[in-house]
């Protein structure tokens, strides 16, 4: 693992974000970890970041952007082409999923996110395998 790697994880919901510092900060001893509460003001927040991220998760369900819309700005970026772009969402419906790969997504993993494989699922991202992990 490259303790080098910045994450940017971007979720409303507190527990989530939680379990999510825990694993990256603690477990994984990443020191580039930044969590955004809200999509509020989200491209100008990213944009802000230093170093940017090499890995973006982002909670599709969110306000006032939602996953997609996100995904999009970040799509304009020019910095953010290399960057994985990982979707998290609870609710994995085909439809969904369908819409995620379209979109131009790196992966998708189903929240609550598996503690025990989560350190091999993010190396196998960082190392560019899309990763569409949607059954919990």
């Amino acid at each position: 693992m490259n303790p080098q790697i910045s994450v940017l994880y971007v979720e409303d919901d507190p527990h989530s974000r939680t379990l999510m510092r825990m694993l990256l900060s603690g477990r994984m001893k990443l020191p580039n970890v930044t969590i955004f509460e809200n999509s509020e003001d989200f491209l100008a927040k990213v944009e802000a970041l230093t170093p940017k991220p090499d890995v973006i998760f982002l909670d599709i369900h969110m306000q006032p952007y939602d996953g997609f819309t996100m995904l999009s700005m970040l799509q304009q970026l020019d910095w953010a082409h290399n960057t994985r772009i990982v979707a998290l969402t609870a609710s994995v419906m085909n439809e969904e999923v369908v819409k995620l790969r379209q979109s131009g997504f790196d992966g998708c993993l189903a929240k609550p996110i598996d503690l025990t494989t989560f350190p091999d699922t993010f190396q196998r991202i960082v190392d560019g395998e899309a990763i569409w992990r949607i059954i919990s």
